[in-house]
């Protein structure tokens, strides 16, 4: 992009090499056993990269979400599941408390979260609460010098294996009630459910946080109690941008896969590339990559400068995540048509691309619910929910 400075590109080609060295090497073992690259954190850690956005006073490397988002989109192009378990990491657990959290709070969880030695997630989503997070059940009761916590949450990134965990629970009887937690794994009373198996994104562990009179010290609740909703909202949209990044990185990859073997594969007598189906498909594939990296990094960049703010960040958050999901998904499906059988086997990588891709249209805000949030700005809320 026309404003990345030179810091961006340096970035871009740092983590670009680290993924092909640290990454590519153990991709396809991990998802094919449903693994988890635990020792890439450390290395994260060691590059900066695990505290992003964080700003230096606080350990972290004081970068931007442009940063965040090309971070993504660079390790995506090569490991979707751990770049899913390392913006669980960076942006839902470690952003959060470098920005909302109080002096002794940060000084407890971020530096070994930013070194890697802690993984880290957030709670939010439960069983009955996905798409409407205010429907969450998960309580806490003030006791003394402790919250009582009772609940849970699922479809947790990094919830098998994290050590912290970022939360949102109820702390009254309205559906705005909400604060947040700072969530130990050694906590009494707070276990890790079953790690799920999934379609896509294997390598990348997803679990249920349980709270069963979980005691929770006074000291670890984030901010004012029941004023966590604007926080909550807020770092959604900032997840909706950078998460696009694993959309453009996969989508990116199933173009270059499916562009060489274009060129490679021949078929009465030419190489497929040669006919006008095969073009179209490809061309296709690569204008709407280019329309949708434009939009998720113009996306970023304005929150950077400080331009998008409530209802409006939301809408162009939602319209970047919803147009980069959808594409990354029918590129890599069109890349695997092109491939034909091939592209069908684990020979070729795109069929992985697909499965990771189609995560990302229903995480994070599923595409039905962001083309209501986008709706409901375009049209206004008495329109919408009439």
């Amino acid at each position: 992009m026309w404003f990345f400075s030179k810091e961006h590109r340096l970035l871009q080609e740092t983590v670009r090499q680290f993924s092909h060295q640290e990454l590519a090497p153990w991709i396809e073992k991990l998802d094919h056993e449903e693994g988890f690259n635990r020792e890439s954190f450390l290395k994260m850690g060691e590059l900066g990269l695990l505290g992003i956005t964080v700003p230096e006073d606080d350990g972290g490397a004081g970068l931007d979400a442009v940063a965040a988002t090309l971070t993504m989109e660079e390790m995506a192009a090569v490991d979707a599941s751990t770049t899913l378990s390392y913006l669980a990491h960076s942006i839902l657990c470690v952003h959060q408390i470098s920005k909302n959290c109080h002096l002794e709070q940060k000084q407890k969880y971020l530096p070994k979260l930013i070194s890697g030695e802690w993984i880290g997630g957030m709670g939010m989503s439960e069983p009955d609460a996905g798409s409407d997070a205010l429907g969450m059940k998960t309580k806490a009761a003030l006791e003394g010098p402790f919250y009582i916590l009772n609940g849970s949450k699922t479809w947790i990134t990094n919830g098998p294996v994290g050590e912290v965990f970022y939360c949102y629970a109820k702390t009254g009887p309205s559906k705005k009630d909400v604060s947040t937690f700072l969530i130990d794994r050694k906590m009494k009373g707070f276990t890790t459910g079953k790690k799920f198996s999934k379609m896509g994104m294997k390598a990348s562990p997803t679990g249920e946080l349980v709270f069963s009179d979980c005691p929770v010290p006074l000291q670890n609740r984030v901010g004012k109690e029941g004023k966590s909703i604007k926080m909550m909202m807020g770092n959604l949209d900032l997840e909706r941008i950078t998460i696009s990044g694993i959309s453009l990185g996969l989508a990116r990859s199933s173009i270059e896969v499916a562009t060489q073997y274009s060129k490679e594969r021949k078929a009465f007598g030419k190489p497929i590339g040669a006919f006008q189906q095969i073009q179209e498909r490809l061309t296709e594939a690569s204008a709407w990559y280019a329309a949708c990296r434009s939009l998720t990094y113009q996306a970023a960049k304005m929150w950077d400068l400080g331009l998008m703010r409530g209802k409006e960040a939301s809408m162009m958050a939602a319209q970047a995540k919803l147009q980069s999901a959808q594409m990354a998904t029918q590129v890599a499906l069109d890349a695997i048509q092109i491939l034909g059988g091939y592209g069908y086997t684990r020979e070729f990588p795109v069929e992985r691309y697909m499965r990771d891709a189609k995560l990302i249209e229903i995480g994070a805000g599923t595409n039905e619910i962001l083309r209501v949030i986008i709706a409901r700005q375009m049209l206004g809320a008495e329109v919408v929910d009439a």
